[in-house]
């Protein structure tokens, strides 16, 4: 009896080990608006005009009206394993690369012209601290997020805590870093976070591997840990996300179910 109550009790606490993270209320409740047929895997990114869906080694440009395709680029899979998102920043297409799931990680920007797709250049940001999954500019700096798992695509002994918020200067010299709060970090779990950028608001917004939804950052007063302030219900689980600056309060992303993406109007603070 005794053992029969012993392994029972393992199999419960196997069972909590990967139950899915509990109920969080949220900020609000994003309302999608339009969805658009495309070939998006990994994420979105939205311009004044178009549209670039991003599938690990091949990018696909829409006409944001019509979600006409006007331009594709496709890559070498053994040179682009996994570009995961694309931002459009000062006139280029900036994309945020890595060899996952391969391991040690290295990562790479990919930088794109964003109307005929041709590869521009590269800069190089080799090994160590996990796997870039997206960039952005704010404050005359690039921001970059380094993803790191438990599993899969994981590099022993860094785990999905490990996962870490990088600021860069203009030569992509690292500044400083910051790491993720509990109440994130207990969501995303095994994996880690796919997409973020700064908002209309002045706050930085993540997105997960799985979970519809997106969180809410902003840098601490005092030590190194993300604040984490918000966070709000979307259709998209998880994946790389982009807001459409020309319509603040405008977020895209995609689902991954049907691989469209996805208009959602976020009950965000725009300071109109």
């Amino acid at each position: 009896m005794l053992n029969a109550l012993l392994l029972a009790g393992a199999l419960l606490a196997g069972q909590d080990a990967h139950a899915a993270p509990p109920s969080i209320s949220t900020a609000g409740r994003a309302e999608t608006v339009r969805r658009y047929a495309s070939e998006a895997r990994q994420g979105v990114a939205v311009g004044p005009d178009d549209l670039y869906a991003v599938s690990n080694w091949s990018i696909v440009r829409y006409d944001k009206a019509s979600g006409e395709k006007r331009t594709e680029w496709s890559g070498d899979p053994v040179r682009y394993p996994h570009i995961n998102s694309c931002a459009l920043i000062m006139a280029e297409l900036v994309c945020a690369s890595s060899n996952f799931p391969g391991t040690p990680h290295v990562s790479s920007v990919e930088v794109f012209d964003p109307t005929d797709l041709h590869h521009k250049r590269s800069v190089a940001l080799g090994l160590g601290t996990g796997s870039l999954t997206w960039v952005d500019r704010r404050d005359g700096a690039w921001w970059g997020m380094f993803a790191n798992y438990d599993g899969r695509g994981g590099e022993a002994p860094r785990d999905h805590r490990h996962t870490t918020l990088v600021k860069f200067d203009d030569q992509w010299r690292r500044l400083e870093a910051w790491a993720l709060p509990p109440s994130i970090l207990e969501r995303i779990a095994p994996m880690s976070l796919s997409g973020g950028g700064w908002g209309p608001d002045g706050r930085l917004y993540l997105t997960g591997h799985d979970l519809p939804e997106l969180y809410a950052v902003v840098l601490p007063e005092g030590g190194g840990v993300l604040d984490h302030v918000a966070t709000y219900a979307i259709e998209a689980e998880g994946q790389a996300a982009d807001w459409d600056e020309s319509q603040p309060g405008m977020l895209y992303g995609i689902t991954r179910r049907t691989r469209e993406i996805l208009a959602m109007r976020v009950p965000v603070p725009t300071g109109d």
